[in-house]
């Protein structure tokens, strides 16, 4: 019946537009196809995805240390080590001066992604980067060529000590935002039981710390994505649930909230003309339920859990259905999506693989 409930509540979405122990993971090697999905191997928890415009190239986190960028060629569906900090990587630029070296390749861990186009084929690239040090790495790309897209390090913007970022976005005149989960003195568990934890930070160009925008603090700051005309962002509260958003130059009180039905969407981010939320099902039959304290600590969720990918309209908050799905037993932790022609891309901060499904045929 709960399955029947979940299925109901995605059906819902799609029609109203209305706002234990886990199974052992497949290895690397073993990458076969499932009903669900056919799979990108080797893209260690490819926590977060951007697909560069106009290209059939992807990028894929590493939310692993020293799992770094991966470059995927959607027509090949193979992946490789993009950023290795050879010579012809690494041109500092003085905006981003808070780090003299660029990450360290065997550290590098990276987990949100933004990806700004600043003009045709070339584009700004922000990561969290969480090896040897916390902060969001800057790198710009050139995709104008006829082969595989190139890029460069510019340099970093340094979280403030003890904090670390989880998503980043930017504006067009290159001011920088970024979330934190958990700052100091909080807890996962404090935001499953729906305690403020986070918060929303910023860094405009010139400035030399990033700095808490007032009002924005939630139970657990996490996916994260500007306005298109620059006049506010959107952040979700993965705690509640919720997609909340802020004016820019007034963050004291949220514009308007949105919760997401029967699902937790992780991150948030603009894919064409779609702003696309994706994550995992609230209440799975197959883990019991909904996530649980247990002995005073939230589960880790390594339960496989079914997933959904909606698409948010800012301007009704409404959101709609574009894909879910049961469990797989061999994907997990689903945080992200991208649409590449007629397929679903999604990415894990669990997984050792990214996982591509065709879409269905109608969508919003």
């Amino acid at each position: 019946m709960r399955r029947r409930a979940i299925l109901a509540g995605a059906a819902a979405l799609a029609l109203a537009g209305c706002a234990t122990t886990s199974p052992a993971p497949p290895s690397a090697a073993d990458c076969a196809p499932t009903d669900q999905f056919a799979f990108v191997c080797g893209t260690k928890k490819p926590e977060d995805l951007a697909h560069i415009p106009d290209t059939p190239w992807i990028v894929a986190s590493g939310f692993t240390t020293g799992s770094g960028l991966k470059l995927v060629d959607s027509r090949t569906r193979r992946a490789s080590l993009w950023f290795t900090a050879a010579p012809d990587q690494v041109a500092p630029d003085p905006r981003y001066p808070d780090c003299a070296t660029p990450p360290d390749p065997a550290l590098f861990t990276a987990r949100g992604l933004s990806l700004r186009m600043i003009e045709q084929g070339q584009g700004r690239l922000l990561v969290v980067n969480h090896g040897g040090r916390e902060a969001i790495e800057v790198f710009a790309i050139d995709a104008r060529g006829q082969g595989a897209p190139t890029l460069r390090w510019q340099g970093c913007l340094a979280m403030p000590p003890g904090h670390v970022a989880n998503a980043v976005a930017s504006y067009t005149d290159g001011t920088v935002i970024a979330t934190v989960l958990t700052r100091p003195g909080t807890s996962i568990t404090d935001f499953v039981l729906g305690r403020t934890t986070g918060g929303v930070y910023e860094r405009q160009p010139g400035e030399r710390a990033f700095r808490l925008l007032p009002g924005t603090e939630l139970p657990g700051n996490n996916g994260l994505e500007t306005a298109r005309d620059d006049s506010g962002f959107y952040v979700i509260a993965f705690g509640l649930r919720d997609v909340v958003a802020y004016a820019r130059h007034d963050t004291r009180q949220p514009l308007w909230r949105a919760q997401a039905p029967e699902f937790m969407p992780d991150n948030i981010h603009w894919d064409g003309d779609r702003l696309l939320l994706a994550g995992m099902v609230r209440d799975e039959p197959a883990c019991g339920g909904v996530r649980q304290i247990v002995n005073g600590a939230a589960d880790g969720m390594l339960c496989h859990r079914g997933y959904v990918v909606a698409q948010l309209d800012p301007a009704t908050r409404r959101l709609s259905l574009v894909a879910y799905g049961p469990p797989d037993p061999a994907f997990n932790g689903v945080s992200a999506a991208v649409i590449v022609d007629d397929d679903l891309w999604l990415g894990s901060y669990q997984a050792d693989r990214i996982a591509i499904r065709q879409l269905p045929h109608t969508l919003p």
